[in-house]
């Protein structure tokens, strides 16, 4: 695993493909987390306890932008079985999965026990609130709050704030 300066890697944490995973720097990933697919977490970045992010076999990566937290419970997931249209077993080599990356751009963070299906790219600023469920290829607006099962519009985030408040802590650009 190729990491960047002050990374913490909780002691019981499972990475079962060390070789597709990289992280940047200030990055923590807490205890009981199991990462097996390709993940590529940016800057400033936390992955708190008993997060998954899995599926994929390598094929399919998982992004995650600086700035950004999984919290704890998290299920991110790069395969799943397609309930509707197929067998529910990986036993058949025939059957087809729902598969696809999952990208989270900068300043996102996803609330506890919310479940990520394959093929979602989550743009810059939008907050997903706890027990959330997020459907394969969900349409997002930057900047915003999305909560529920299956997940809903809740408000805009406050971006100015937000950006206002990296830069005076030095954490940003002025350019940003």
């Amino acid at each position: 695993m190729k990491h960047g300066k002050n990374f913490t890697l909780g002691e019981y944490v499972i990475i079962k493909k060390p070789e597709l995973v990289e992280a940047g720097d200030n990055v923590r990933i807490s205890d009981f987390c199991r990462i097996s697919s390709a993940c590529e977490i940016g800057s400033d970045c936390e992955i708190a306890t008993g997060t998954y992010i899995s599926g994929g076999d390598g094929k399919y990566k998982f992004k995650m932008g600086s700035y950004s937290s999984l919290a704890a419970g998290v299920r991110i997931w790069l395969s799943s079985n397609d309930y509707v249209n197929e067998l529910v077993t990986h036993s058949v080599p025939e059957v087809k999965e729902i598969q696809g990356n999952v990208t989270m751009e900068k300043f996102t963070g996803i609330g506890t026990n919310s479940v990520i299906m394959p093929n979602n790219h989550i743009p810059e600023g939008v907050s997903i609130g706890a027990l959330s469920f997020v459907p394969s290829n969900y349409k997002f607006e930057p900047w915003t709050v999305y909560a529920g099962r299956p997940i809903k519009p809740i408000k805009k985030r406050n971006k100015e704030n937000i950006l206002k408040t990296l830069k005076k802590l030095g954490l940003l650009d002025k350019g940003e």
